[in-house]
């Protein structure tokens, strides 16, 4: 039997999940904190991510201890700490500073189909990553990466192209992310046995 299904997302202990949802067979890592994220078919987070504010495409491998849309402080007022917006901690008579939190929120991460994040990056907010590109264990990304990329650093800099030119147009027109669950076992040996050109001129 399966260990993953298409009715529910697996979720390991010691998890922190709010307003987060989640596609088919997908893997929530030990002590993983989520928030206002949505995580794509056949997507998986390591042990102790932090999501926050992540639009997460599908295939996406997100390992260990990755941080994704860490929240901002107010850098442009008097203070930077949260008394003066999670103010309801610390004065009986206050509320919290909701339009600071919509604020956050509106923030998005987006991460593209068949991504890879390795252990320990940070993607900051508003940044975009690429279908298919590979982010270095340790990186701290803070622009758009292009699709098929490999980037490291801090802050994070293209390294190299994942694949040679046109084969990465080729693997977007092709698509294989969205194919059924019946079409990729179908592939499973192909997925395992060819290199991508070799399977973009069976495929596409």
């Amino acid at each position: 039997m399966a260990r993953l299904t298409k009715d529910a997302p697996f979720v390991h202990p010691d998890c922190d999940i709010t307003d987060s949802t989640f596609g088919r067979f997908t893997e929530v890592g030990r002590g993983t904190r989520m928030a206002h994220a949505h995580m794509g078919d056949y997507s998986y987070c390591d042990r102790y991510a932090d999501i926050a504010n992540a639009d997460i495409g599908k295939f996406s491998n997100i390992a260990s201890y990755v941080r994704i849309g860490a929240t901002d402080h107010p850098m442009d007022k008097a203070s930077l700490h949260h008394f003066h917006y999670r103010s309801a901690d610390y004065f009986d008579d206050s509320a919290q500073d909701t339009a600071w939190f919509a604020h956050r929120r509106s923030r998005r991460s987006v991460i593209g189909h068949d991504t890879w994040i390795g252990h320990g990056a940070q993607i900051r907010p508003d940044v975009t990553l690429g279908h298919g590109c590979v982010v270095a264990g340790g990186a701290i990304v803070t622009k758009d990466v292009p699709p098929y990329m490999i980037v490291a650093g801090i802050p994070a800099v293209p390294l190299r192209a994942r694949y040679p030119d046109g084969i990465a147009d080729r693997m977007m027109a092709l698509a294989w992310w969205d194919w059924s669950h019946d079409r990729l076992h179908a592939a499973l040996d192909d997925f395992r046995a060819l290199e991508a050109t070799a399977f973009l001129e069976k495929y596409a």
